[in-house]
């Protein structure tokens, strides 16, 4: 079980996880040892509420695929117990993401002392402008 929240949790057999080589360098183990974790979660599959569905579905996200799967890759650590454990708690971090509700701005306008004070401050900066021009003594 991989635990989002105290109300709600994923069932191991929803995501797919499979062990790979990991890229870059690593030594003498980079081309024997299986490190890196590929994780697979197929939102329209899932047991998560619709709510959270749609906002997922609904991102920008380069780990999402057309189909509504996060591919999350997990190489940075040596083992591959650290990458499974790094993979999940990054698909925890989404969805988690997810069931954050924004509420709705309240749009506001100036009010009108806050404007009768930003009239006076600009004359009173004109006035500081026109006070630096050339004085032409010929009049």
């Amino acid at each position: 079980m991989l635990q989002i929240n105290p109300n709600l949790a994923l069932s191991t057999t929803e995501i797919e996880l499979h062990a790979m080589r990991s890229q870059g360098a690593g030594g003498q183990n980079v081309n024997k040892v299986s490190t890196a974790i590929h994780l697979r979660f197929d939102i329209r599959a899932s047991s998560l509420p619709d709510f959270v569905k749609a906002k997922l579905l609904d991102r920008q996200d380069q780990r999402l695929t057309k189909d509504g799967v996060i591919i999350i890759k997990a190489q940075q650590f040596c083992t591959q117990e650290q990458n499974r454990a790094d993979a999940l708690d990054r698909l925890r971090t989404l969805i988690k993401s997810a069931l954050i509700i924004e509420k709705p701005r309240k749009p506001t306008k100036p009010s009108k002392g806050s404007q009768q004070r930003r009239l006076e401050l600009k004359s009173q900066r004109s006035q500081i402008k026109a006070s630096r021009q050339r004085v032409d003594y010929s009049s």
